[in-house]
């Protein structure tokens, strides 16, 4: 499995704002919003941990079919960029952004929320890079953003929210590098979470980590 599907990492990059990048923030914990997706009713997974079987997800099987379209066939404003440098190609956006409809599938898939409903309440298990939120007292990750490509929400903008998993795990993580990938697994439910460094649609509760290896 790829942590990166086709170009899809730098589409997402693309119409993004840097301005929106941000450092890691420090230890201690932003303050969150969560606000539960309307369409969930279902009730969080109780059966015990060793007893569940994780079916592993890429990170396209969390975007609705039409958000996958928009990204996957970018407009001409993404695709005629002369210069293909990501400075360009960020420029270029920007440059057009006054002049883009607010209904533009891909400037709305850019940033949704919207989430495939069947994913709630699914034990999985998902590569992705870790972007720490908060630390316990044996500085262990507690609370982390999880993403598909290095570097998002620090240093570049954050991919749209059905491409970001909020995570908590009570024992905490050692992370010692963040440039290190990860297989994250436990069970997926659908939640939007806000704080100052992204958006996510999409919450896990935490049973296991493994350091990523391609399979």
């Amino acid at each position: 499995m790829k942590l990166l599907l086709l170009a899809l990492a730098s589409l997402l990059l693309v119409a993004c704002d840097s301005s929106e990048s941000t450092n890691v923030v420090e230890n201690k914990q932003d303050e969150l919003i969560v606000s539960p997706v309307e369409t969930v009713t279902a009730q969080p997974e109780s059966l015990p941990h060793d007893s569940l079987t994780y079916k592993t997800v890429d990170w396209v099987d969390l975007i609705p079919k039409d958000d996958l379209e928009a990204l996957l066939n970018p407009p001409s404003y993404v695709t005629d960029v002369v210069d293909g440098s990501l400075e360009d190609q960020i420029t270029q956006q920007l440059q057009n952004s006054a002049a883009i409809s607010s209904d533009d599938p891909y400037q709305q898939a850019l940033i949704s929320t919207k989430v495939k409903a069947e994913m709630h309440d699914q034990s999985i298990r998902v590569p992705g890079f870790i972007v720490p939120l908060e630390f316990n007292e044996q500085q262990h990750v507690t609370q982390f953003f999880l993403v598909p490509f290095f570097g998002a929400c620090i240093h570049v903008p954050p991919p749209p929210p059905n491409q970001i998993i909020f995570v908590t795990y009570a024992d905490g993580l050692k992370l010692s590098s963040i440039y290190d990938p990860f297989w994250i697994s436990g069970v997926l439910t659908t939640s939007i979470i806000e704080n100052e460094m992204a958006t996510s649609a999409y919450s896990m509760q935490m049973h296991s980590f493994e350091e990523y290896t391609g399979e």
